[in-house]
């Protein structure tokens, strides 16, 4: 039997890998991708589901790649002074060619991220079996995908390790402002009546990641907040005025605010690795609970009358 992909398998498969250029808003293609095929193609739901994995943990990778590079990058810029001297020519050539540097580095590491996609969207289009490095072949191994066999009901690929890979990205996805949300919300609507985990992961995720946008929303709200005031108390002519107690109190109020919102900033690292940790306890087989949203969320879909939590079939 011809087991090659067909025209409907490569075109889901090329427009699940492409929606990795939209940086974060296609990242709902390989999942309505995945829900369309699964069942009628191995060769389309391995490579939508290869695609969603891309677009929420290889994007993760691809962050802290990022901020492996750029953060010493950044900080030699405080060197530069020191190493410009007293002369302006030397001081303009060296500020130039950071920035070159600086440049090549920044769209250097964004070419890296959109290259893969790119070369997947071509090999699935000329039916070939992609694997994203390192991760592709992991994926097969998890999902059982073997190309080589025949497709049967006996050779599909393994609907337990799909949903949880499917539940997983949606909490990887966090790191990924407002769009990482279209991933559970995606799940939910598409699979959350067929499957009750995937149900559960789903909306625990989308409220994890509603929370932590409000957070980080909020924290620019408190920032604006002691700017108005300050503004305010400055009055027309934009010079504070410190005999003015009115002028202090705005002083006060804006360095407390700006306060207020770095710390806020500063939770919002520590939920990411929240948000990876759930992907990775579902990965591994664990029915994870978000502290306080887990108990939340369980306790609203009982009182709505579902059913006990079970494992994905």
């Amino acid at each position: 039997m011809n087991n090659a992909p067909t025209t409907e398998d490569r075109i889901w498969a090329v427009i699940s890998h492409l929606s990795s250029l939209a940086f974060g808003m296609g990242i709902l293609l390989p999942i309505i991708g995945w829900s369309d095929q699964r069942r009628k193609s191995n060769y389309a739901s391995f490579q939508c589901l290869q695609a969603l994995g891309y677009q929420s943990l290889g994007f993760t990778v691809w962050v802290l790649l990022c901020l492996l590079v750029m953060i010493p990058l950044l900080l030699s810029l405080i060197g530069v002074p020191g190493l410009m001297g007293d002369g302006t020519a030397n001081s303009d050539s060296l500020i130039g060619i950071w920035a070159a540097v600086f440049s090549i580095v920044t769209f250097g590491l964004f070419g890296l991220y959109f290259l893969l996609p790119i070369i997947a969207a071509v090999a699935c289009g000329l039916g070939r079996d992609f694997r994203y490095p390192i991760m592709g072949n992991r994926l097969a191994r998890y999902l059982r995908y073997d190309p080589a066999h025949t497709v049967d009901e006996s050779a599909w690929l393994m609907d337990k390790h799909e949903d949880r890979w499917v539940a997983a990205m949606g909490h990887f996805s966090v790191i990924i402002a407002l769009w990482g949300m279209l991933a559970p919300l995606a799940a939910l609507l598409l699979h959350g009546q067929r499957n009750f985990f995937l149900k559960f992961q789903s909306i625990q995720a989308l409220a994890f990641q509603v929370g932590t946008t409000l957070i980080y929303f909020g924290a620019g709200l408190v920032y604006s907040f002691g700017i108005f005031l300050l503004a305010a108390t400055m009055g027309l002519t934009g010079e504070p005025n410190f005999d003015s107690p009115l002028a202090m109190l705005g002083i006060i109020i804006f360095f407390v605010s700006l306060l207020i919102a770095l710390v806020i900033i500063m939770l919002i690292p520590l939920l990411h690795i929240l948000g990876q940790w759930a992907g990775y306890r579902v990965l591994k087989g664990d029915d994870y609970r978000y502290p306080v949203i887990g108990k939340l969320v369980e306790r609203r879909l009982a009182q709505a009358g579902s059913q006990t939590l079970i494992e994905p079939e």
